[in-house]
């Protein structure tokens, strides 16, 4: 799948120089450390805590945090990338994981591969696979995606389920549990968005496999039990009464803000909206995600999660690189601060040992939730996301109105395998 780069490359707009570089996002003098990411409320406040934290012993350092909308950091990076611009880039970029092979693989040569300062093996190694080519590691390991179940407590038990009911559980059980609890309560068991591929992505890699092979470069669609078991359940999903349809996130969210459904199936950043009814406080509980009834498949996974990367045209690479190294692979307050500020769970595994991870929610029954979610981040499977994984998950989602009206899960992985072909050609 090397060789379809070109046809991705082929739709950047090499848009003048103008227009990738303003004022506040420019190359910095000497000793100023240039950052872009988005999120003002997450990864910006964050890499300001990272920043401040380096000053104090490197006072001679200084940070220009630039934010941009999350569209805008991905359009000015590939176009100064694919232009040869190199001058207008920062000094560190924040780049999805789901986007890092693309970029990886796409401009040989413009990352720094920092392995060699870097000790990755102290992070969750699926963070480490993505950001890996060659056996060489380009990225700074950041926030993790880790999946959770989170469920109604009350709901649950007015249909006869206890907590200990949700652990461990296949998604074929779950499906049981939901129709259960449509019977009995009248509420549906989840919120789904049709047009929102991140459920395949949640069922997929607890199974171990992905849209691709090991090494992200050959298609892996037809025969790859993991995904066709995902499409199946999704199949018996939409076929039953059990869930709300949503239009859009906005929608999603709202179905169970509102006391519509009895659980969610997202990242560990779902928390936030989910404690954000103050009175729902004790009737929420967490349990590890379902895993797939296949052979090797785990009660985790991932969805979503960035990480950050230094440019190797950049004047500071090698200041970049310490900064990153000495705060996010070393600073285990650092990792305790952006947890109880931001409910950012870091992929750095030692991290975990810190009492914030350890102090019980009162909004989930009093469980440890920071602690699950850091238990299950180390047992994620590893998967390669390579380089077209939007391609698939639109050819998916294309495909998903199709599976519900009864099309062969076998029928649809062939139709799924030539869409992804006839886009990457």
């Amino acid at each position: 799948m090397k060789k379809p780069i070109k046809t991705w490359l082929k739709g950047v707009s090499i848009l003048t120089v103008a227009s990738v570089s303003l004022a506040s996002a420019t190359m910095a003098s000497a000793e100023e450390v240039t950052i872009w990411c988005w999120d003002p409320n997450f990864n910006v406040k964050i890499m300001q805590e990272a920043a401040d934290r380096y000053s104090k012993t490197h006072p001679d350092i200084t940070f220009n945090i630039v934010d941009f909308a999350k569209a805008d950091v991905e359009q000015k990076l590939q176009v100064a990338l694919a232009s040869g611009a190199t001058n207008v880039l920062p000094d560190i970029v924040l780049i999805e994981d789901y986007y890092s092979q693309r970029y990886l693989q796409a401009f040989p040569g413009s990352f720094a591969e920092i392995g060699a300062v870097v000790d990755h093996s102290v992070f969750a190694p699926y963070k480490v696979e993505l950001m890996s080519v060659d056996g060489k590691v380009y990225g700074m390991p950041f926030d993790s995606g880790v999946t959770g179940l989170f469920y109604r407590i009350d709901y649950l038990a007015e249909a006869g389920f206890s907590p200990a009911d949700m652990q461990n559980i296949t998604w074929d059980r779950y499906l049981e549990i939901g129709q259960a609890v449509v019977d009995k309560t009248g509420h549906k068991m989840m919120g789904l968005d049709p047009n929102d591929a991140g459920l395949t992505r949640i069922m997929m890699q607890s199974g171990g496999q992905w849209y691709f092979d090991k090494a992200g470069e050959e298609l892996n669609i037809i025969g790859n039990e993991a995904l066709a078991k995902s499409l199946e359940v999704q199949q018996k999903l939409q076929q039953s009464n059990m869930y709300k349809p949503a239009a859009g996130w906005a929608e999603y969210v709202g179905s169970f803000t509102s006391g519509e459904t009895a659980s969610v199936v997202s990242g560990v950043w779902m928390i936030g909206t989910v404690k954000s009814q103050p009175d729902q406080s004790g009737k929420w509980g967490v349990a590890p995600v379902p895993r797939l009834d296949i052979e090797g498949s785990k009660n985790a996974s991932n969805l979503g999660g960035s990480s950050w990367y230094v440019l190797e045209t950049s004047d500071e690479k090698d200041i970049a690189i310490d900064f990153l190294d000495e705060i996010y692979a070393k600073d285990l307050g650092f990792y305790q601060t952006i947890l109880q500020d931001r409910g950012a769970v870091g992929s750095l595994m030692a991290s975990r040992d810190g009492d914030a991870y350890q102090t019980p929610d009162p909004f989930f029954n009093n469980e440890p939730v920071w602690e699950n979610f850091s238990k299950w981040l180390g047992e994620i499977p590893a998967v390669n996301y390579g380089v077209y994984t939007p391609e698939a998950d639109s050819a998916v989602v294309a495909l998903l109105p199709a599976i519900k009206d009864g099309m062969p899960i076998e029928e649809a992985l062939e139709a799924i395998d030539a869409q992804v072909r006839s886009q990457t050609q």
